[in-house]
């Protein structure tokens, strides 16, 4: 996930930098106030806020109720020296609340809580990536790691098996129910289906190459698979490969 974090002291900044960093998130960038904090979030779109309660010019408490009028929020997570403020926190609807100094732990809990969407958070990612099928940049999938999005750019493939589609991706693979009917529907412009139980990404196709006769497999650029094509769907491929 996307982190910003905001704090007016420079090493606390950098300490929970760091913890997230290890925890295997990514900071987006840091604010020494929460006037500041509500400017990134315009500007970075993070999907946490690990936000501190006493801070200059606008405190944590005042951001946090800013917040709750955008139409996407950041997930807030309160870290603060004391714990005079937890109710009032709270009732700003955050989803954690850590004393300082944070614990590894703690904060990892914390931002797994965050990743985890209640199911019409789900319900309104899937609307606005639907609403307008030209625009959708990513696929929503559910992992151990709570709710991802794959960048649609890093994917290789989407590889149908019973109920479920794998997605080969540059960062490796994932799960999603969506079918891949509905995939080539979405982005027939930059996949092209190869078999049956297959879609391959236009940009990554290398080439084709015979492995029997009659039978063929496609190469990708960036990683070393193969895929089968099968005859129905070889001229169409061969096709676009010459339009490359």
């Amino acid at each position: 996930m996307n982190i910003l974090i905001c704090d007016d002291e420079p090493l606390g900044r950098e300490r929970l930098s760091r913890l997230v960093v290890e925890a295997g998130h990514h900071v987006v960038a840091q604010a020494p106030n929460g006037l500041d904090a509500l400017a990134k979030v315009s500007e970075f779109h993070p999907d946490v806020l690990l936000l501190d309660v006493r801070m200059p010019e606008m405190d944590g408490i005042q951001c946090a109720e800013a917040l709750t009028g955008l139409q996407n929020p950041p997930a807030v997570i309160f870290v603060t020296a004391s714990d005079q403020h937890a109710i009032e926190a709270f009732q700003k609807q955050a989803i954690g609340y850590l004393l300082k100094p944070v614990n590894r732990d703690d904060l990892s809990a914390a931002l797994n809580r965050a990743s985890r969407l209640n199911a019409a958070q789900v319900n309104q990612l899937r609307a606005a990536n639907h609403g307008d099928s030209s625009t959708r940049q990513h696929i929503t999938a559910r992992t151990h790691r709570g709710m991802e999005l794959i960048p649609l750019d890093s994917i290789y493939y989407f590889l149908a098996d019973q109920k479920y589609v794998t997605v080969r991706h540059a960062g490796g693979e994932v799960l999603i129910d969506e079918t891949l009917k509905e995939l080539e529907a979405e982005f027939g412009d930059r996949f092209i289906r190869v078999h049956r139980n297959a879609l391959l990404a236009i940009p990554f196709l290398e080439g084709i190459e015979m492995v029997a006769t009659g039978q063929y497999q496609v190469r990708f650029r960036g990683i070393d698979e193969r895929l089968a094509v099968s005859r129905r769907h070889l001229p169409q491929l061969k096709d676009k490969m010459h339009m490359l």
